[in-house]
């Protein structure tokens, strides 16, 4: 089955799944044009139907709860309930069960594809994979300013992404989401938020894969600055559209966002079919950009295999199961398969500029 044919197919059940925003549907077909890592982080879908036929090797691995979604830019920052500043895979609309070396093998590609890579592919593959041993030793949330400090200049924003995200919000254009979600909102600001100040907003043009679902948010002025609450529509994961529609329309996004070894952020709830959270200048999902490549180091992809360990460590399968299974792989086995992916990908791709 063609790229195109699936695109459409997914969008016209995403359009049943939620008001869909047409402008930003357009905006994400523009973008899927500009390079393979946009591409592949604009289409899950294709890649929850395709991957089973491009890597039948894979699909005999345990499966857990995973986040499906997984690529370089897949991470940020949130503050916990104790204030600590966090690192970590931030985005979970796409978690499904499924065989758990997926995520790895997505996470591989996206560095495989990403623009400029200053790494040899063979030695990212490892990387993250070492990382991702660690972390089912010792299960753990990445602290920024405790653990794991050297991680602090690849997290925070870097200079003048701050002033850019308080210059944003003042462009952001008012508008009317639908009552139920607007009252969520205003409910999730601070107490003694000024109701005056509250300003409710759409955001376009936000996110990648997630392009066309509404998202809100709602901008008031508490004790001296303003606070953001984001609202995100969330729909069933894309992996069950592709191999079993009739399985699940329910979201785990907090399920894996909130599990045992993470320190999750006190702010994300979920409701009304949207997943609501604190938005912040030092509490955001990380924008690699054009550099991605460039910006990657072995010890930040050996970082995200760690998290992602974390994940997995917190779900139905013994962490001692997926050792086991990691030992019988064969040798290079991470890398082979996302290098198969990436020549699928940019097949896709090809596909679709033409």
């Amino acid at each position: 089955m063609s790229f195109r044919k699936d695109n459409r197919d997914y969008e016209a059940w995403l359009a049943k799944q939620c008001d869909i925003v047409k402008n930003d549907i357009a905006y994400k077909h523009r973008r899927m044009k500009k390079s393979p890592f946009i591409f592949l982080r604009a289409t899950y879908f294709r890649w929850a139907r395709k991957i089973g036929d491009w890597c039948p090797q894979l699909m005999d691995a345990p499966q857990l709860l995973a986040i499906g979604d997984l690529h370089l830019e897949n991470f940020g920052t949130w503050r916990d309930a104790d204030g600590r500043l966090v690192w970590g895979v931030n985005d979970f609309d796409e978690a499904a069960v499924m065989p758990y070396v997926l995520d790895l093998v997505r996470l591989v590609t996206s560095i495989q594809l990403a623009p400029h890579p200053a790494i040899d592919p063979r030695h990212a593959a490892n990387a993250v994979l070492k990382g991702y041993r660690e972390g089912l030793e010792d299960p753990q949330p990445t602290l920024l300013f405790e653990g794991q400090t050297w991680l602090r200049p690849y997290a925070e924003p870097a200079k003048g992404k701050p002033k850019k995200f308080w210059n944003d919000v003042d462009s952001y254009k008012e508008y009317a989401p639908p009552p139920r979600i607007a009252r969520a909102l205003i409910e999730s600001l601070p107490n003694g938020t000024d109701k005056e100040s509250i300003r409710l907003c759409r955001l376009l043009h936000k996110g990648g894969g997630s392009l066309g679902r509404p998202r809100y948010v709602a901008v008031g002025y508490w004790r001296g600055g303003q606070v953001l609450r984001e609202a995100k529509a969330l729909v069933p994961s894309a992996w069950y559209w592709a191999n079993d529609p009739g399985k699940s329309r329910k979201s785990n996004f907090l399920a894996l966002a909130s599990s045992r070894y993470r320190a999750p952020d006190p702010f994300l709830d979920a409701r009304h079919q949207f997943v609501f959270r604190r938005i912040a200048a030092d509490s955001q999902k990380i924008e690699l950009g054009a550099d991605a490549g460039k910006k990657m180091h072995l010890n930040l992809l050996r970082a995200m295999g760690f998290d992602v360990a974390s994940v997995h460590a917190a779900g139905s399968v013994p962490i001692k199961a997926l050792q086991a299974d990691l030992g019988k792989r064969p040798r290079g086995w991470l890398n082979a398969a996302a290098e198969i992916a990436v020549d699928k990908v940019k097949r896709d791709y090809r596909e679709w500029r033409n």
